[in-house]
């Protein structure tokens, strides 16, 4: 998996991009998309693909690996930690992305959208991230 399949960055957001990559790690191992003993791509990896400073991505790998949802191994770098055996239940997936949505729905109130046109407007970006999987 190369660092542009795990992660997209948003240069102009107010969140800190090392919180976004550290954000969606947790949010790829919660979904099961990353499991214990994954290799995590190189800081030099991701910061060139991404086009960001390295300390950064140090930085987000650094706070995962205090979380305990990173280990480093000599030789091989970081990998998702044992601890991390399985997807997380779907209520806690769904916690995690609690914040996002209120970012939205702050974005939906600011720009005076009904609530039936954020969420109907949600839902077809849902069914277009599918693609071929319904």
């Amino acid at each position: 998996m190369t660092p542009l399949d795990l992660f997209s960055v948003a240069t102009g957001s107010a969140e800190p991009i090392y919180r976004q990559l550290s954000d969606q790690v947790r949010r790829l191992v919660a979904g099961g998309q990353l499991r214990a003993g994954d290799e995590m791509p190189s800081v030099r990896d991701v910061a060139q693909s991404l086009a960001v400073n390295p300390m950064t991505v140090s930085k987000a790998y650094s706070l995962l690996e205090a979380e305990g949802a990173l280990e480093r191994r000599r030789g091989l770098g970081m990998v998702v930690a044992a601890q991390h055996k399985r997807a997380a239940a779907l209520a806690d997936r769904a916690l995690l992305l609690r914040p996002t949505l209120e970012r939205a729905a702050q974005e939906a109130r600011q720009l005076e959208l009904s609530s039936a046109r954020a969420v109907a407007l949600f839902d077809q970006i849902l069914r277009e991230g599918k693609g071929n999987d319904e």
